[in-house]
C-alpha cells in the first residue's frame, strides 16, 4: 500500500518517520510492495501500503474503456483529450505531457461526487505530471479509496483496486515504474485538502498513489510530496466512507470509485 502520502494505508510512512511528540499515531499513506508487508512506521505515521514501484504487480494494458464524465465549466480552463481510447495501467515511465508555466486542475469524478483539485505543478511538476500522464491514460478510472482513515486522510489510486477479487492487495501496486519525492518544495500539509503522493519506505518509491488529508497532517510536511489542493468538492471527500483504523481495515466497509479523472488545463 501507499505510504501516507503513501499514507500509513496499508503500509507504514517507511521512509516519513516525523519525530512528532504529542501526536496521534496515525499510519502515513504508504504503498506497500505487492510480495512484501511495508514495514511498519513509528509514531506519528500509520503503516499504509508503500507504493509499488517498477516490480509492483500491476496489470498490464487493459481493454475496457470506462466512461468519463463532462467536466465541469470552469473559467479560463479547457479539457484536455485522452492520450488513450483505453485504460492503460502498466508504463515504463510518465511522458513529459506538462508545460509547467500553465495551470491544471484535475476533476475527481467519485461515487459520492466530484471533487475539483488545482494542481501545483511550479512547486512539484514531475509529481503533477506523473498524474496528468496517468490520467489521461485514463490509469485511475473505476479504481478506489481503498484507505480512508477518519480526521487523517483518504488515499487512492491503485490500479489493483478496480478488482474486489484482490483485495487484500489493493495499496501495492503501482504504474509499473517509481520517481523521487519533491518533498522539499516548501508546501506542507497543514489543512484539509491537500494532495500528497503516497510512498513506501523510500522517498524514490512514488508511483500512482496519492491521498487527500482530511484535517491538517502537517507531521507529513517535508516527507511527503505536496502537489496540489482541493478547490471544490472537499465535502465530497468528508463523504468517503472510512475504511481503515489508524492501523488494520475494517471489516464490512466499503470503498468508493473513482469512476475518472478529467484534466483541465488553464492559461
Amino acid at each position: 500500500m501507499v505510504t501516507f502520502p503513501m499514507l500509513a494505508l496499508g503500509l507504514s510512512l517507511a521512509a516519513c518517520t516525523p519525530r512528532l511528540t504529542a501526536a496521534p499515531v496515525t499510519r502515513a499513506p504508504v504503498t506497500a510492495t505487492p510480495s512484501t508487508a511495508a514495514p511498519a512506521k513509528t509514531a506519528p505515521a500509520t503503516t499504509s501500503p508503500a507504493t509499488a514501484s517498477s516490480a509492483t504487480t500491476s496489470t498490464s494494458t487493459a481493454t475496457t474503456s470506462t466512461a468519463t464524465s463532462a467536466p465541469a465549466a470552469q473559467t479560463g480552463f479547457q479539457a484536455l483529450a485522452p492520450l488513450s481510447e483505453t485504460r492503460r495501467t502498466s508504463f515504463a515511465r510518465a511522458e513529459q505531457v506538462i508545460d509547467p508555466a500553465k495551470r491544471y486542475r484535475a476533476v475527481l469524478n467519485t461515487s459520492r461526487g466530484a471533487v475539483t483539485v488545482e494542481l501545483n505543478a511550479k512547486a512539484a511538476p514531475v509529481a503533477v505530471n506523473n498524474f496528468v500522464f496517468l490520467a489521461l491514460n485514463r490509469f485511475y478510472d473505476g479504481t478506489r479509496f481503498h484507505r480512508v482513515i477518519e480526521g487523517f486522510m483518504a488515499q487512492g489510486g491503485d490500479p489493483l483496486s478496480t478488482d474486489p477479487a484482490r483485495r487484500e492487495a489493493w495499496g501495492t501496486g503501482g504504474p509499473g515504474y517509481s520517481f523521487m519525492a519533491e518533498h522539499r518544495n516548501g508546501l506542507r500539509f497543514d489543512r484539509p485538502g491537500v494532495l500528497g503522493m503516497a510512498r513506501g519506505g523510500s522517498l524514490d518509491s512514488q508511483g500512482s498513489q496519492f491521498f487527500i488529508t482530511l484535517a491538517p497532517a502537517d507531521f507529513l510536511s517535508g516527507e511527503y510530496t505536496v502537489f496540489g489542493q482541493v478547490v471544490a468538492g472537499q465535502e465530497v471527500v468528508n463523504r468517503l466512507t472510512r475504511n481503515y483504523t489508524s492501523s488494520q481495515p475494517i471489516a464490512g466497509a466499503g470503498a468508493d470509485v473513482l469512476s475518472s479523472v478529467q484534466i483541465l488545463v488553464g492559461p
